[in-house]
């Protein structure tokens, strides 16, 4: 890989009240933004482990790059503009693409555990397909790339719903782009899906992976409440 391909990722400064409010109750606000922190750095790290690549965060909200400064010194920043998440996507990925990069992805930074190797294989896929998808287990998806700008995939599509995977597809088809669909992965979004974080980063994880995320499921008192 060069350094013309971009890896994003979408992230909040994590405040209190405004941060994973569907894991509250039973996690605090603090908790919640503790935890997305975590997530946060572990999310950073699985980016620096994909080589040849320029990594970017697209920060919330304005004025949050002293925060991310200090959390990833060596990447770049980049505010996220638009008023809607199809936008803000579509945004991010243009700016790449439109300023030398061939291929784009970008990621959330809920998926703490997510292999590495995915994102190298979203943009060796790149190469023959139009646009490369991650799906999440709950209709969404994880990750998105392309090598032209999309913004009708992007900012045509609701997001945040059960059927974004289904509706980018089907839009992608109706308008001749080809798609290429990584490994089927998870996210965090309510209390069931963080146990099953937990039983995962317990079982399965290894060598440090999900270092951070792992340190604080193992210190905090959570565990008593499922849905």
């Amino acid at each position: 890989m060069s350094k013309h391909n971009t890896l994003l990722v979408v992230a909040k400064q994590p405040f209190p009240g405004q941060t994973k409010t569907r894991l509250c109750p039973p996690l605090s606000y603090n908790q919640a933004a503790e935890l997305y922190e975590c997530f946060l750095r572990d999310t950073l790290d699985i980016m620096r482990q994909v080589h040849g690549v320029q990594c970017v965060i697209g920060f919330l909200p304005e004025g949050a790059q002293d925060y991310f400064g200090q959390l990833a010194p060596d990447m770049e920043l980049t505010s996220q503009l638009g008023a809607s998440l199809g936008e803000r996507l579509d945004h991010l990925l243009t700016e790449a693409l439109t300023g030398g990069s061939q291929r784009a992805v970008v990621m959330d930074s809920d998926s703490p555990t997510l292999p590495a190797e995915y994102i190298s294989q979203a943009f060796d896929q790149l190469i023959d397909a139009d646009v490369v998808i991650g799906p999440t287990r709950d209709g969404g998806y994880y990750l998105i790339g392309m090598k032209q700008p999309q913004s009708h995939l992007l900012r045509r599509v609701q997001m945040s719903t059960p059927h974004v995977l289904a509706d980018t597809l089907a839009l992608a088809e109706s308008t001749g782009l080809s798609v290429s669909r990584l490994p089927t992965w998870h996210d965090v979004d309510t209390i069931a899906d963080l146990h099953q974080l937990d039983e995962e980063i317990r079982r399965v994880c290894k060598n440090g992976r999900a270092a951070a995320t792992r340190d604080w499921l193992a210190r905090t008192d959570w565990r008593n409440h499922r849905d």
